[in-house]
């Protein structure tokens, strides 16, 4: 007999990350139909990548990705459903809009959008700790070997990377990824599922991917993955 579904799941993310955005819109679309609840937690892409000799992203007064997890977090202080909202307003204004929300003027625009007080992206700034929760967040990943995001933690500690979509399932495709991921995350020792991709395959992924290529301010370098 298999266990029951996970009513609560971690989800780590990165809002700079266009794979996680779409994850992270299907994940919604499964908590439409599943009683889930989704505990929003953080992974610093810039830091996993960052080259030798330059300064980490909790030793820059504001840092693109890091700075918009630190206004997160200090939403996520009173507010679960609050960073839930500005992560999802934050991710759609970069990844399909071409809008820029790692620079905190914009970052504000869009709390303001929300009916948060945009004054908390300075508050953010100006707290410390929010460094804190971000690196704390980051940290219990690369405990369990992680590398990326999206990075789901299911109930009993299971981390699983993925699922890795784009563009995010609906409907029963969104249903059955999820009753798969879960599935997943029940089998001990399985590390790797995955898709080769082909020159159509790219092609998809940079036309959905546009709208973040044109917006970010930033080169992406990745380390390969364990």
């Amino acid at each position: 007999m298999t266990s029951p579904d996970p009513v609560a799941v971690a989800f780590h993310f990165d809002v700079m990350c266009p794979w996680a955005y779409q994850t992270s819109k299907w994940i919604r679309t499964v908590r439409e139909s599943v009683p889930l609840e989704i505990d929003w937690r953080f992974f610093s892409l810039e830091e996993i990548n960052r080259e030798q000799g330059k300064k980490h992203p909790w030793e820059r007064e504001w840092s693109y990705g890091w700075g918009m997890m630190r206004v997160a977090a200090m939403l996520r202080r009173s507010s679960m459903s609050d960073c839930d909202r500005f992560y999802e307003a934050a991710g759609r204004a970069l990844h399909e809009e071409s809008r820029k929300p790692h620079r905190p003027e914009v970052a504000a625009e869009i709390c303001a959008d929300l009916g948060l007080d945009p004054a908390v992206v300075q508050a953010a700034i100006d707290d410390p700790t929010t460094h804190d929760e971000v690196k704390a967040d980051h940290d219990a990943v690369l405990a369990h070997g992680g590398f990326g995001v999206p990075t789901l933690v299911f109930h009993g500690g299971r981390y699983v990377y993925g699922p890795v979509v784009a563009p995010a399932p609906i409907g029963k495709e969104a249903l059955d990824l999820w009753e798969l991921t879960v599935a997943y995350s029940r089998v001990p020792h399985l590390y790797e599922l995955k898709t080769p991709k082909t020159d159509a395959d790219m092609v998809h992924i940079a036309e959905m991917f546009r709208p973040y290529l044109e917006a970010r301010d930033w080169e992406s370098k990745e380390k390969p993955a364990r």
